[in-house]
């Protein structure tokens, strides 16, 4: 009783392709690898080096232009 044989993992094979169905097992197997393989590539990322990013460009750099282009709001408060 401790193994079964092939006609019985056939048997639960053929149950489980009736209950779920042919295209909901592709769908699920699908999901899977792509889980999997998101899993591995976060890991990849997670190990490698981290770089650091260039400073975006179109930017005011300095304090001087800054203030030339910076408008003061005042938020009013309806009563």
């Amino acid at each position: 009783m401790g193994s079964f044989s092939i006609w019985h993992w056939l048997i639960v094979l053929l149950i489980v392709v009736m209950v779920f169905g042919t295209k909901k097992l592709k769908n699920m197997g699908s999901d899977l690898g792509g889980a999997v393989k998101g899993f591995k590539d976060g890991m990849k990322d997670g190990s490698a080096p981290e770089e650091k990013p260039a400073p975006p460009t179109g930017q005011v750099s300095n304090a001087a232009n800054a203030e030339k282009t910076t408008i003061d709001v005042e938020a009013k408060t309806k009563s």
